[in-house]
């Protein structure tokens, strides 16, 4: 099989003149023939000046190509897209599936013989490690890591749970605006990912127990000297891999693994968002992820790191407590410790190295967890025939049993046009629901499921309700929210039947979302929802690509072409 710079000759009709050519335009940057004679390892650069998360992405770039050439290989630096979740228009989720194409063809263009991939910031890693498993090339992930926390009036605080809860505060009007442009400018102190177990750290935890990254990788803080040091380490590995051909993810990307990462997901309080894109992977690599599986799991692994928005603490407090091995540790018997790993060797050699912290009280024991199950549950019923997930723990307790009248919005808009109105018609009881923001209907999947507490309750004290919709929610925030409601109410789901002053029922103990409206009422409000006319597809370009083949929330939301068959 050839190897290095002969690897993925350009076809001329003469792999000959294909490799002269290809050698006369590279020597123009000055590589000598030992150079390009060597093994090559390719490193995706994510950095942008849109992307704060990745700030540090040119430091760590050098760092592997420190230690791709102290292993004896060539380091070859090649762009991407780089997605950052804030300047991402109409969202990130949206630009997910572009930039896993972008990445797997990009490594598949090139000659490399292993692969670093560098990313961070939500949809970065996901899409990486989509593109990373299609394309099965020996690969190293590489997190830009979390920012450090940032302080206020003597309290710490974090991007971008806090965010929100000050961003709360200042709607219901408890906060003015110097204070809030204060705040504004303390949340995110440094460059990284969100702090709190949010998406990114999240994926960051799963890439680190897929065995993808090296340990320690999903927790060091994003300045710190030893994330650097990380970098290099993985530059090495990476060398290494390109010289012995493996282990390529197929070997890593087990049903094993994906077991352990639903484990580790349950047990760090992580996002939501983490099913959508665990299952993204999975299909990628061949491997079926079934909803019922996570709530399965759920019950019986219990919660056992203390971060926001599910605890108290941030990321580099879990980092200094020992990280995901210490982590594994805890959980024992409940993850597969002989699953293999990137650097070598299996979790089992992770765990013994895991370090002991005396009087840390960030990553518990079994025996005394934060909460009792795990972070998230799935929901069916007539609202949810497809499934719907919930964060139980980052709701409140008194509502996980709850029946409350609807207040339906029929989009982002018209929820941001009529949700402060003070003649809305709405109490703390009510559900609150918003559609056509899945997959398809917004398009791209939102994180407006974090719908927010009416001004006028917000002023009344109301800091919780029972709300509900078929958008994503970010794993920053908090509060009694159904999510990914499947089918989605633009494909004709039944989210799309609700009307105002309907009541619905959720019970998370039996798993029940559901609708209570009699069935003949429902077939009537469906036979007049078939006579509406769909949405026009966009005219052109990757809006019509996605429109046309994006998959529901329980398949990943991938593009249906891109799954193996």
């Amino acid at each position: 099989m050839a190897r290095g710079l002969r690897k993925g000759l350009t076809s001329y009709g003469d792999d000959g003149f294909a490799l002269f050519l290809r050698k006369a335009f590279i020597k123009a940057m000055g590589y000598s023939d030992d150079a390009l004679d060597r093994p090559i390892v390719g490193i995706t650069n994510t950095y942008s000046d849109y992307n704060p998360c990745h700030g540090n992405a040119p430091q760590l770039i050098e760092a592997v190509k420190r230690g791709v050439m102290l292993a004896g290989a060539m380091p070859m630096v090649f762009p991407t897209i780089s997605i950052h979740e804030s300047f991402a228009h109409p969202t990130s989720m949206f630009l997910r599936n572009l930039m896993a194409m972008d990445t797997e063809e990009m490594i598949r263009a090139q000659p490399m013989d292993a692969v670093v991939v560098i990313g961070g910031c939500d949809k970065t890693l996901p899409a990486q490690i989509m593109a990373a498993a299609s394309v099965d090339l020996p690969t190293v992930v590489v997190p830009v890591g979390p920012m450090v926390v940032g302080h206020h009036r003597g309290e710490v605080l974090g991007a971008c749970t806090d965010c929100r809860r000050l961003w709360s505060a200042h709607r219901a009007g408890e906060i003015d605006e110097v204070e809030i442009d204060t705040v504004n400018g303390r949340l995110a102190p440094s460059v990284g990912t969100c702090m709190v177990m949010g998406t990114a750290s999240t994926m960051a935890c799963i890439t680190e127990t897929l065995g993808l990254s090296l340990p320690m990788s999903a927790s060091i803080p994003a300045p710190h000297a030893e994330r650097v040091r990380l970098a290099e380490q993985s530059g090495k590995v990476a060398a290494r891999l390109a010289v012995e051909g493996g282990p390529k993810p197929s070997a890593l990307l087990t049903p094993a693994a994906f077991h352990n990462a639903l484990v580790v997901m349950q047990a760090i309080g992580g996002s939501t968002n983490g099913i959508i894109h665990l299952t993204a992977i999975a299909n990628r690599a061949g491997v079926r992820l079934e909803l019922e599986t996570l709530d399965a799991i759920g019950r019986d692994v219990p919660v056992l790191v203390d971060l926001k928005p599910s605890g108290a603490h941030y990321m580099e407090h879990f980092h200094h407590a020992g990280g995901v091995p210490k982590l594994l540790k805890q959980l024992g018997d409940l993850v597969d410790l002989d699953a293999p790993t990137v650097g070598g060797g299996t979790l089992r050699e992770v765990v013994a190295n895991a370090e002991e912290v005396p009087g840390q009280d960030v990553i518990r024991p079994r025996s005394h967890p934060i909460k009792a199950q795990g972070s998230m549950v799935v929901l069916r019923g007539n609202l949810a025939p497809g499934g719907a997930v919930l964060k139980q723990a980052a709701a409140s307790d008194r509502l996980l049993q709850h029946t409350g009248r609807a207040v339906v919005f029929d989009s982002v808009a018209d929820m941001a046009a009529r949700i402060d109105d003070p003649d809305l018609d709405v109490t703390a009881d009510d559900v609150l629901v918003l559609r056509n923001t899945g997959p398809k209907g917004a398009p791209g999947m939102p994180e407006a499921g974090y719908l927010p507490i009416p001004k006028k309750l917000g002023r009344q004290g109301v800091k919780d309700m029972v709300r509900i919709s078929d958008a994503r929610m970010s794993g920053t925030a908090f509060g009694t929210i159904v999510l990914h409601i499947t089918p989605e109410s633009a494909v004709g789901g039944p989210l799309a039947l609700v009307e105002s002053g309907d009541m619905i029922r959720l019970d998370v103990e039996g798993r029940r979302i559901d609708l209570l409206v009699a069935e003949d009422e429902l077939a009537r409000r469906r036979a007049i929802l078939a006579d509406v006319p769909e949405r026009p597809l966009p005219e052109r370009g990757y809006a019509r690509l996605f429109q046309q083949t994006v998959l529901q929330a329980d398949e990943g939301c991938d593009f249906d072409f891109m799954v193996p068959r």
